[in-house]
């Protein structure tokens, strides 16, 4: 993953421990695990949107 991508992690996150972080990158928005920084995924803003709607409606097992 280009090294010049600003990571953001949600305020809910611990300040040490593991958390999420989003980035805008090549059109799209990439995610990964801050444990495990290699292993990010991209999708598009649109997806990213219905995933969260799922999970704050209770859609999606967590």
């Amino acid at each position: 993953m280009n090294a010049f991508i600003t990571w953001q992690k949600s305020s809910f996150s611990e300040s040490e421990g593991s958390c999420v972080e989003i980035a805008r990158h090549a059109g799209g928005i990439v995610i990964r695990e801050s444990d495990v920084p290699e292993a990010a995924i991209w999708t598009t803003q649109g997806r990213l949107r219905t995933l969260i709607s799922g999970v704050k409606a209770g859609l999606l097992a967590v």
